[in-house]
């Protein structure tokens, strides 16, 4: 089964930056669509985006599109979520997620194989 890690998280202030990488114990082209999610406390886990498996294709939420970019390095078996303009309401333990197990509109919105998760903390 494969092992994905998440590296990158951290304290910021507000308007800061960060980047998230997640790496994976094997290649990730076989690992087609890969995703990231966030839960903050006492809300409910969310789908910040998704990135087909050659990485032409992102689907971001609303609440993040303009400030974060999803990426992917498949010589690396990586995959990077860079956050700026961060908020104080992006505060959450990001999670990446990788084999697409539902679609909705073309885009991947649930994966089979999770991360353990990495914290992210905006300060205002």
């Amino acid at each position: 089964q494969v092992q994905l890690v998440e590296s990158g998280g951290g304290s910021v202030q507000a308007e800061g930056s960060l980047r998230l990488s997640c790496t994976a114990s094997e290649n990730t082209v076989s690992l087609n669509y890969m995703g990231w999610f966030r839960q903050a406390p006492e809300k409910e886990r969310e789908l910040v985006g998704s990135i087909s498996p050659g990485g032409l294709n992102t689907h971001y939420a609303d609440s993040v599109k303009g400030r974060f970019t999803i990426s992917r390095d498949n010589a690396k078996n990586t995959m990077y979520l860079q956050m700026n303009n961060l908020k104080p309401e992006d505060t959450a333990m990001y999670y990446c997620a990788a084999i697409c197990r539902s679609h909705r509109d073309g885009n991947c919105i649930d994966f089979h194989a999770w991360g353990q998760g990495t914290q992210v903390t905006v300060s205002s």
